[in-house]
């Protein structure tokens, strides 16, 4: 302890020999012509008279009373980027979900809109036949479904001890026990899932507005004929009982897989760059709920694109025998009806494949392109504004000063640190001045 406090004053009597030498350098005496050019001059005495002056920011002031409020004040910026992610997914990209459930159910549609561009001037015809709200149809049946899918599912776990959810730590056991209780919850709930995917597709002009809680009682009536169709061609619930939870378990463990390894590979890339920086960061919380937020959406959408084909065949069957009447989305203007006679799922596939080809299988492929680059838009700009509220809120300066004065936060230990070094500069300037 001895050693390092006379090293400190022998290191504070090198600053003070340092700047009386600067203030003892000769100043410079130039020789004018006329008194007129001297007064274009300004004479130094030091090096200190270099700085430029620098009035106090306000956001250079420390806001924190301590480092855990500012990690505290991230962990809650991080939960508001979950949140974004979580409206958009259920609420903003809903009309693109629209659009999509109509291209696939519609089996003699001459467009298949594979491609966004051909969607939007549907789209503007959509709007302009039946106003804005024409692609917020279901909503309220697919949020009931959803919410009809939790509630099955907390109900299991409660009365069985299945877990509801997996992580790292769970034994095969208890994965096995988790698929069986999401079985059970696909399987409850498919013939509601049948009645909200009818209010999503039908045209709000040739059909009738559906009640809030229709769904439920479609769902029930559905239910009830369990094994002899309720009308026409429309299959019994179950003929739909296993496809639906062939598609559901395969797309939850494919999005379960993905999102593991690019959980990892993200997590790799950020401790490479913070090793590469030589500096790790305190704040794991926040920095790990965004990686959580992009690898969901980068599950979601791989998920999505590989049982694409797949979904397409179920909602066929599952519209059939409904007597829904769709918008014409080859030209946005008029109706048609969706008549089919499929047998099961394998005479819906070799009936696609010989009428409409392989491409047949990704109608409206185009509408999920689009609900992705919605997704990813919105999250980006719900990040951009979340970080600016952030940096007004901490103790950093402005980009264009820290960047003039050569103020680097990663190379100064910390927003702390940065401060000081900018208020040091400041009451310099004013004393100078």
């Amino acid at each position: 302890m001895s050693r390092d406090m006379a090293g400190l004053e022998e290191y504070e009597r090198y600053l003070e020999d340092d700047e009386d030498q600067l203030d003892n350098i000769p100043r410079f005496q130039p020789t004018f012509k006329s008194p007129h050019e001297a007064t274009h001059y300004q004479f130094i005495n030091s090096e200190r008279d270099l700085t430029l002056p620098l009035q106090k920011h306000k956001n250079v002031q420390p806001l924190y009373e301590s480092p855990d409020d500012e990690i505290s004040l991230r962990k809650y910026l991080g939960a508001s980027v979950n949140l974004i992610s979580l409206i958009t997914e259920n609420l903003l990209c809903h009309p693109f979900m629209v659009l999509r459930r109509q291209c696939q159910v519609h089996h003699n549609s001459k467009k298949y809109h594979i491609v966004p561009l051909t969607l939007v001037p549907v789209i503007v015809h959509l709007h302009q036949r039946q106003g804005v709200t024409t692609l917020w149809k279901g909503i309220g049946s697919v949020l009931l479904v959803r919410g009809l899918t939790l509630a099955v599912e907390d109900v299991v776990s409660k009365f069985t001890p299945w877990p509801k959810e997996v992580n790292s730590k769970t034994t095969l056991k208890q994965f096995g026990q988790h698929l069986l209780l999401k079985c059970i919850s696909l399987a409850t709930i498919v013939p509601f899932y049948s009645a909200s995917l009818v209010e999503t597709v039908q045209s709000d002009i040739a059909s009738e507005k559906p009640g809030i809680f229709d769904v439920f009682r479609e769902g029930a009536s559905r239910l009830v004929s369990w094994s002899v169709p309720q009308k026409g061609r429309m299959l019994p619930i179950w003929a739909l009982v296993g496809p639906s939870i062939s598609l559901g378990i395969s797309k939850y463990i494919c999005q379960l897989f993905v999102r593991g390894i690019s959980t990892r590979i993200m997590c790799r890339r950020v401790t490479f760059f913070e090793e590469k920086r030589g500096a790790r960061t305190r704040d794991f919380t926040a920095q790990s709920q965004v990686i959580e937020v992009y690898s969901t959406m980068i599950s979601l959408m791989t998920t999505e694109i590989i049982f694409y084909p797949f979904e397409t065949i179920l909602h066929r069957i599952q519209l059939q025998g409904t007597r829904t009447i769709i918008d014409n989305l080859d030209s946005g203007y008029s109706v048609v009806p969706i008549l089919t006679s499929y047998e099961g799922v394998v005479d819906c596939y070799r009936q696609t494949i010989a009428t409409e080809g392989v491409s047949g299988l990704y109608k409206g492929f185009g509408a999920m392109l689009l609900q992705f680059a919605a997704h990813v838009a919105v999250i980006r700009l719900g990040k951009w504004i979340i970080t600016q509220i952030s940096e007004i809120m901490s103790n950093k300066p402005p980009p264009k000063v820290a960047e003039y004065y050569n103020l680097d936060a990663k190379n100064s230990g910390g927003s702390a640190s940065m401060s000081r070094s900018i208020s040091g500069i400041s009451s310099l300037s004013e004393e100078l001045s």
